[in-house]
């Protein structure tokens, strides 16, 4: 598998919100506005790609009964240095996201993708992969974010889109996200479908 390929498949073909259905903890609960998706998507990236460089680069070296207490002690390192950066250049951010930043720790996508790929891959494929799956991950959260704030509150990035909208105040409440977050999954399985009928004709 190539770069590009590896880069691409995080980013579309492996979706791990839209095609995947992980992370779905904090894809549900910080998508109340664009840009807390776009913090919490890059924060996650931050930290996925760390640990995939990490675990890919000593993966040899890692004896495999402790295989999973090491890697979660690598991904919480990369977790609490970017909890930490945060903290220090986007204070409200780190506030607005609360828990969820250091919960990236038990995040299942960082987790699985160390299982699945970094453990068994060269440092060059892990880096394609933890950029596309943190790539794809973001951009997720940016849609269900920008779509709720839209929709829920009649602005984007917190200016106000049109003065005499009336907001549907359900979208930035957690029965909005579910709702949304259903409406988007039915919509990328239709795509899928349609372009499966396609290739098979």
């Amino acid at each position: 598998m190539n770069f590009g390929k590896t880069l691409f498949n995080g980013i579309a073909a492996e979706n791990p919100v839209f095609i995947q259905m992980l992370g779905m903890c904090p894809t549900l609960a910080v998508t109340t506005s664009a840009i807390n998706g776009i913090g919490m998507g890059l924060a996650t990236t931050a930290v996925l790609l760390g640990s995939n460089i990490v675990i890919s680069a000593v993966k040899n070296f890692i004896p495999g009964k402790i295989r999973i207490p090491a890697f979660i002690v690598v991904i919480a390192t990369f977790v609490t240095i970017v909890g930490l950066l945060m903290k220090a250049f986007v204070p409200a951010l780190d506030k607005a996201l609360g828990l969820f930043i250091p919960l990236i720790v038990v995040n299942c996508i960082i987790l699985g993708r160390a299982e699945a790929f970094a453990s068994k891959n060269s440092v060059v494929k892990s880096i394609a992969d933890g950029v596309g799956m943190g790539i794809g991950f973001t951009a997720a959260l940016f849609i269900l974010g920008a779509l709720r704030e839209i929709i829920g509150a009649g602005t984007i990035f917190g200016t106000v889109i049109y003065s005499g909208y009336q907001p549907a105040l359900i979208m930035i409440l957690p029965p909005g996200a579910f709702l949304l977050l259903g409406l988007l999954l039915a919509l990328f399985n239709w795509i899928s479908i349609k372009k499966a009928g396609g290739e098979n004709r």
